[in-house]
């Protein structure tokens, strides 16, 4: 989500950071690409015309600090109004109301209500102890009362039993009713859908409010629904009164516009996003991280709390230690690919990371993307546990075999033995050094296949975040947070390096820029 925005939005802002000094006539030509570039990402016009005209007001004739390039001051004028347009802060699911608190869950039907449904639960009941009942309210969609049945048995939920006959009001009052008898502190009512919005449909939503009298209504919307989405949005507001929203589909290659209009339109936070299928795949939108994002800003704060959730802090001390003896085998290499995937893989990591979204591209060019890694994973499955723990085992026969088990040839098990016998040396030389965890070794040596030997230098700066134990990570979090991408990033964050041989602006000082990709022949 996003991609094609960023690109677009990192082209133009890059054009006006370069320039001395800007006119007026300079600050129309960018606003007219920026306008093109949102209208193209399916962002609503109304929306589009109210932003540039915000971002030209403050814009022509800002005062410009003598420390900072007019180009650098525009590209943080649209940065400010982006995560305005988005709603300045994140606002979670409010349960600060008597028990049970009803959520009611609306939207047009296919754009994920139900299993949303279950993902909100399945959220309250792991990370905020509350015990949850879902109710389905569908008695049209065949089957929508037994999935979400399904879901609660998968995550553990209580789910409201099945009266054949009952209307979506009964089955409402029914399900408060026994969460009130069961002591649960939320109940969940996944309401019916249409295929588009009609009268009965909103009639129907305007009753189950009446006799639930729900503490939130979430309007669940498929971030790909584009242009449709500002009507879909103001509709069920006017109608029913939301008072948040749920985008689902977010790890979409969709174009984004969603996100960015019906927050305007309604000026109803988006809550919730969904960013995968599993159970868990459910996060909260904070609107500062997404607009850092789009401007190709990284986002070190969701790098952080990813790792948080994904590090292991036992394994992390047993790695540790392994390494500070020079062992590193392919059961090792096999965790750290695995470990990287769960933080969103290589160009995940290297989206959040600022400056180097535009990496992910020439990585991809040069075969070192997320296809490769689970390539590599797969070799190592193939593997006998003898040859995991002792790759000099390997010999022609055993590569022949394990080639044919994983789909590969000789050719991509010889890449893998030369990166970990790499790997392995560096351990070797690293000794009894503090830190030196994967994450930064990894991304060294794949910066020295590529040409950009200064990278395991400059990523210096970059907190290894594998060796961190979890209150280390949770004060990095802080840190980041309190500090803002604008101002520095504590720690040794501000070292990061620029991609063309200078710093990254904005982001504080440090170590120097890294040399270039080598030019084409």
């Amino acid at each position: 989500m996003f991609e094609s925005l960023q690109d677009r939005l990192g082209s133009i802002l890059n054009g006006l950071t370069g320039r001395g000094a800007l006119s007026e006539a300079d600050v129309s030509a960018a606003l007219r690409e920026v306008r093109r570039a949102l209208l193209e990402a399916d962002v609503a016009l109304e929306v589009v015309r109210s932003f540039t005209e915000r971002v030209r007001e403050k814009a022509v004739g800002a005062n410009v600090l003598k420390s900072i390039k007019p180009g650098q001051m525009v590209v943080k004028i649209v940065h400010d109004e982006l995560v305005e347009m988005l709603g300045a802060t994140g606002v979670s699911i409010d349960l600060n109301a008597p028990a049970p608190v009803v959520i009611m869950m609306v939207g047009l039907q296919g754009s994920g209500k139900t299993t949303t449904s279950g993902k909100i639960a399945h959220r309250l009941h792991t990370r905020d102890k509350k015990k949850v009942l879902m109710a389905s309210l569908d008695t049209r969609r065949p089957a929508a009362q037994e999935q979400l049945r399904q879901l609660g048995v998968q995550a553990g939920i209580d789910t409201l039993p099945v009266i054949a006959g009952q209307s979506p009001t009964d089955i409402a009052a029914r399900a408060v009713q026994a969460a009130k008898l069961g002591g649960h502190d939320v109940v969940i009512l996944d309401t019916a859908g249409r295929t588009h919005i009609d009268e009965p449909l909103m009639i129907e939503m305007a009753e189950i409010k009446r006799r639930s009298n729900p503490h939130e209504i979430l309007l669940v919307a498929d971030a790909l629904t584009g242009q449709d989405a500002v009507n879909l949005a103001r509709n069920f507001d006017e109608r029913v009164g939301i008072t948040g929203l749920v985008l689902t589909r977010m790890d979409g290659d969709g174009r984004g516009g969603a996100a960015l209009s019906m927050r305007a339109v309604t000026g109803k936070p988006i809550k919730l996003i969904g960013v995968g299928e599993k159970m868990s795949e459910l996060d909260e939108f904070h609107p500062r991280r997404v607009a850092d994002r789009i401007l190709g800003m990284g986002d070190i704060v969701s790098l952080v709390e990813k790792a948080a959730e994904n590090i292991d802090a036992e394994k992390a001390a047993a790695m540790a230690a392994k390494m500070k003896s020079g062992k590193f085998d392919l059961n090792d290499l096999a965790d750290q690919l695995s470990q990287m995937q769960k933080m969103g893989g290589m160009g995940g990591i290297m989206g959040m990371m600022p400056g180097m979204s535009g990496m992910k591209d020439k990585m991809a060019a040069a075969g070192l993307d997320d296809r490769m890694f689970k390539r590599q994973m797969a070799i190592i499955s193939s593997m006998t546990k003898a040859e995991r723990a002792n790759p000099d085992l390997l010999k022609h026969s055993r590569k022949k075999r394990i080639a044919s088990g994983s789909g590969t040839d000789a050719a991509d098990i010889n890449k893998l033995l030369k990166m970990h016998r790499q790997m392995a040396d560096m351990m070797k030389a690293m000794g009894g050094k503090k830190g030196g965890g994967m994450m930064k070794q990894m991304m060294g040596g794949l910066a020295g296949k590529m040409g950009l030997g200064g990278m395991a230098g400059g990523m210096g700066g970059m907190p290894d975040l594998s060796s961190l134990d979890p209150k280390q990570l949770e004060a990095l979090q802080k840190q980041a947070e309190a500090a803002g991408l604008g101002k520095g990033m504590p720690g040794g964050m501000g070292g990061l390096p620029g991609m063309g041989g200078g710093k990254l602006p904005g982001l504080g000082g440090g170590f120097p820029g890294l040399p270039g990709l080598p030019k084409k022949k």
